[in-house]
Order: structure tokens, then sequence, then C-alpha cells
């Protein structure tokens, strides 16, 4: 299993879909699976009926998950980059291939 290039709390831009060009944070990352979800991006909505424990009911929206291969890192001036590691200082950093930017902490 390779190292998660694209993790929790990243600013990612969609590359491809119907939601091409929006960014937002990686709410889950879901490795085995490839997929990632995206705030505000993928929203599904669902026809939900009232219940107990939901009396009003209605249409709830939600974040589906999407394929990891259709999101990049953003870089600070918000253009796609991709990602590879370097070892800094004795540790495995993830660092921007367009800007050489260091990703974490």
């Amino acid at each position: 299993m390779a190292a998660a290039k694209i993790k929790k709390g990243d600013r990612v831009i969609v590359l491809s879909g119907k939601d091409k060009g929006r960014t937002g944070d990686v709410l889950q990352a879901m490795p085995k699976d490839g997929k990632v979800v995206v705030s505000g991006v993928n929203v599904h909505v669902r026809h939900v009926k009232p219940s107990q424990a939901d009396p009003q009911g209605g249409l709830k929206r939600s974040e589906a998950p999407m394929h990891i291969s259709k999101v990049a890192h953003v870089t600070k001036d918000g253009k796609p980059t991709r990602v590879r590691f370097e070892t800094q200082d004795g540790k495995k950093v993830r660092v921007a291939v367009k800007t050489g930017d260091k990703i974490d902490g």
C-alpha cells in the first residue's frame, strides 16, 4: 500500500466531473477504498420520511465519497499540484511538486 498523498484536512481541487474546478477541505480519507470526502463537493440529496428521531424529514444533503484520482492538492495560489515525498531532517515529509513547499507542518 502506498503512502497517503492526500490526508484529512488537506485543501484540494476537483479535476474532473460535475464539480470540476471547485475546492474544499478533505473531511475523510478512505485509503483502502481509494476515496475521499470533500466538503461542499459531490453533494447528494436524499429524500427522508419523517420519523420519531427526525420529525421534520425532507431533503437531506450530504457529501458522497469520490475517487482520489479526481482531486489534487492545491498550492497557495489556488492551482493543482502533485505531491512527492522527501526526507528532511530524518523525517518523511510531503512536498508540493510545482512549488517545492512543504505540506506537513
